[in-house]
Order: C-alpha cells, then sequence, then structure tokens
C-alpha cells in the first residue's frame, strides 16, 4: 500500500502470506511484522521478497532450496532478512525456488534451487546464501525468473539469459540449458 504495509492473501501451506501462520486467507492480511517501510514485492511459487526501503532484502514461505537466502533450509512464516544484511539492494526477482537480486552498484546476487543452473554461477548446486553470478560484472540494471531460468538486462542494452531451457526460452536458437549468463540470439 502507499503507507508502506504489505498485504497478502490466498494459499499459504507453505508459509508465503508472511503472517506467522500456515492458513489459507480468501481477504487480505497484513504480514507479520507490519512494518510500514516496505517499497516492492515479487513472488516465488512458495516464497515471497520484499524489498525496504532502508535497502534490506526480506524474505519468507518455503525454504527447501534455500531461496530465502538467510543461511538456512527451514522454512519462515515471517519475514527474515537474507543472510548478508547488505543495505543496498535495489531490485529483486522471485523465480519457481530461485531468487535474484541487484545491487545498487548494478552487481548481480542469486540463491536457492540451482538444478538446471537458474543462479548463472557456473553449477547445478544449490545455495542458501546471497552469491554473486559467475560474470561478476556490475553492469546489471534490470532482472526477472521464470519457474527455472533467468532474464537479465545489462546497461548496454543487451539481454541475457541462463537456466533451463527445454522450451527454447533462453533465446538463443537451442532447446540445451546452460548454467552461465548467455546472450539471447535476435535475429
Amino acid at each position: 500500500k502507499s503507507d508502506g504495509t504489505l498485504w497478502g492473501w490466498g494459499g499459504n501451506a507453505k508459509c508465503q502470506l508472511g503472517d506467522g501462520t500456515t492458513v489459507n486467507r480468501q481477504i487480505p492480511v497484513q504480514e507479520a511484522t507490519q512494518a510500514t517501510d516496505w517499497l516492492s514485492v515479487s513472488a516465488g511459487s512458495f516464497h515471497t521478497l520484499a524489498l525496504k526501503t532502508d535497502g534490506t532484502l526480506w524474505s519468507w514461505g518455503e525454504n527447501s532450496a534455500g531461496q530465502l537466502g538467510d543461511g538456512t533450509n527451514i522454512p519462515k512464516s515471517a519475514p527474515v532478512q537474507e543472510s548478508s544484511q547488505a543495505t543496498n539492494w535495489v531490485a529483486l526477482a522471485a523465480g519457481g525456488d530461485h531468487t535474484l537480486a541487484l545491487q545498487s552498484n548494478g552487481s548481480l546476487w542469486s540463491w536457492g534451487k540451482n538444478d538446471f543452473g537458474q543462479l548463472g554461477e557456473g553449477t547445478q548446486v544449490d545455495r542458501n546464501f546471497p552469491g554473486p553470478d559467475s560474470t561478476l560484472d556490475s553492469g546489471w540494471i534490470s532482472i526477472s525468473t521464470g519457474d527455472r531460468h533467468t532474464v537479465a538486462l545489462k546497461s548496454d542494452g543487451s539481454l541475457w539469459t541462463w537456466g533451463y531451457n527445454g522450451y527454447g526460452q533462453l533465446g538463443e536458437g537451442s532447446n540445451t540449458s546452460r548454467s552461465v549468463p548467455g546472450q539471447e540470439n535476435t535475429p
């Protein structure tokens, strides 16, 4: 809301509403902390991320693959801060079971499920804490996630993709998944 509060509704079996319960909600309910400094929010399959005005990043819900970034694999029913406790986050994107976030210096960080390389750091190993993408670039300006793939825009206007590519969603002319950022193939 414009007053900085954050509300959710719908399925809540995995604590994804952040209200401290697992009760499904048919009407909006405020997240458990009742904070008034939320700036933006993104929802994954069963986890939620939110950015505060002070540049901190918080999450709650399912955490079996470390998608909350708090250094554990334990689900949380109320907001918890990611493990680095950085204060320079500017954008976030929740995938199916993975998370991406941009820092104000243009660096890209990811954590969570990585079975198809959707974290972009060169492996297929899940990570429960924020880590940089394999490029270590500081030119990222925008991010978006799908269920198991990631898309990011660089300041030079180039578009990069990585992760699952079974249907060609990486836009590079094949159906081969990749675990590092690669540029899409615009004709």
